[in-house]
């Protein structure tokens, strides 16, 4: 049975965090198995992920090197996930990661396995640059002082 069309769609601002693991490509295939399947422990493990989870207003969407977690609730959600991220990853030691956050209109569309994806401008190409913009660094992107709550570019 065929999806059904909608032909008026409706758009929110869906506000993105953008993860995503530093020189993925140069690890050998063992190496970005672990480190993803660390980040992605670390990432569900924060309160503010699962608190979006169970209120049905989080959409998480795989990259290859990271991820990116859509909350559809409020634009504190992804900083505070990436706080807390950021804290439980300086107690891993090894997993360099990019942040970034961007805000949105999204809508949503089913993928190719009918899953719930996200389109629009928070979720577009141009979000990647903003991981890019310091590709050389070695260290969290947006860095967050979890301690303080501060955030810098």
């Amino acid at each position: 049975m065929a999806a059904e069309v909608k032909t008026d769609p409706k758009f929110e601002i869906g506000h993105v965090l953008f993860i995503d693991v530093v020189g993925y490509s140069k690890l050998n295939i063992d190496e970005q198995t672990s480190l993803l399947r660390d980040l992605n422990k670390i990432v569900q493990e924060t309160r503010q992920f699962q608190h979006s989870e169970a209120e049905g207003k989080l959409v998480c969407l795989p990259t290859g090197d990271g991820m990116a977690l859509v909350f559809r609730d409020s634009a504190e959600s992804p900083a505070q996930c990436a706080l807390e991220a950021s804290a439980a990853l300086q107690n891993h030691g090894r997993l360099p990661v990019r942040m970034g956050i961007h805000s949105g209109p999204v809508n949503e569309v089913h993928d190719v396995n009918n899953r719930i994806n996200l389109a629009g401008a928070a979720t577009a190409s141009e979000t990647r640059t903003l991981l890019r913009r310091f590709g050389k660094q070695n260290a969290t992107k947006l860095e967050l002082a979890a301690t303080d709550a501060s955030v810098s570019w």
